[in-house]
């Protein structure tokens, strides 16, 4: 099990079977970085095209389609002192005069410390001057190369994850992703220092970050969307759109982990889920919208 340090020299604005930058074995540890979504990079200059560029892909020894790929976020530390959001909600989370109503959206920068990890604006206006966030650092964007040889662009998602920008991608937790390709062909990037659900004005807190993942294959073990497990919950991601879709697969993929993996009948998973399940809405601004179906693991550890 070694530990890789990572620099990247360039970044792919689509996820598929791109040439790979390292290859790493079953259990190895990456310590690498991210541009944010602009391709801004750790000094704010731009080191890349706009539209979430990855660094990557990672080829993962080992790896077959039909496996999956487990990749455990070790850290997530924003690398450089400030980053950008706009600043009006997105004209399809309003009702449509709402929309009509709002300002034409800008860039506003952000404060991040490092120390006492608090993002705050950097002039704010009066009514927000006492306005702290707690940093959350997440990546808003990774994944695995899709099925039949797709590239696949950075600004939507899929089964095989993508721009799901779910907040709670933090460090700590880790994410399943299907694997559709040989060496499974991981990428990341997009990097968040705070987000509220739904990414609803377009961006989170837009930032560059340092990276540590460690990966591990689950050979045969097929799933059929990213799932993941924090210290509290077990959850699943559905992305498409309309919103009930993405709402269905995320399901579906719960009822799955539920049946196959903790051995209940579907019946018993439905009264499980039907009394204890957890959705949030991760993104309603992508191309396909992500939805989080969650179960609490305290709920779990009854079975």
């Amino acid at each position: 099990m070694a530990v890789h340090h990572f620099q990247p020299e360039h970044y792919h604005n689509t996820i598929g079977a791109h040439e790979p930058v390292l290859k790493i074995a079953d259990g190895d540890t990456v310590v690498t970085s991210t541009v944010d979504a602009r391709g801004w990079d750790h000094r704010g200059e731009s080191a890349a095209g706009r539209g979430n560029p990855m660094t990557g892909p990672f080829y993962v020894e080992g790896a077959q389609p039909g496996d999956t790929l487990a990749v455990r976020l070790e850290s997530m530390v924003p690398s450089r002192a400030w980053g950008w959001t706009f600043n009006v909600l997105a004209p399809n989370v309003v009702d449509p005069n709402a929309a009509a109503a709002l300002p034409p959206p800008e860039i506003v920068r952000w404060s991040v410390g490092t120390e006492q990890a608090l993002v705050a604006l950097e002039k704010p206006t009066p009514g927000l001057a006492g306005l702290k966030l707690e940093a959350r650092p997440f990546l808003g964007c990774f994944g695995v190369a899709p099925p039949k040889d797709q590239a696949i662009s950075t600004a939507t998602s899929g089964e095989y994850g993508g721009n799901m920008d779910y907040k709670g991608l933090v460090a700590g937790v880790t994410v399943y992703f299907p694997v559709f390709a040989e060496g499974a062909l991981f990428f990341l990037g997009d990097g968040h220092a705070v987000q509220g659900c739904g990414e609803i004005v377009g961006t989170g807190v837009e930032i560059s970050l340092d990276v540590r993942f460690t990966v591990r294959v689950l050979k045969g073990k097929t799933i059929g969307w990213p799932r993941g497990e924090s210290d509290t919950h077990w959850f699943c991601i559905g992305n498409a759109r309309p919103l009930d879709q993405a709402l269905q697969h995320a399901t579906t993929e719960m009822l799955s982990l539920l049946t196959k993996d903790f051995g209940l009948t579907a019946s018993e998973a439905s009264l499980l889920l039907g009394q204890a399940v957890e959705y949030e809405v991760a993104n309603v601004f992508n191309p396909a919208y992500s939805v989080v179906c969650k179960v609490p693991k305290a709920v779990l550890s009854m079975l």
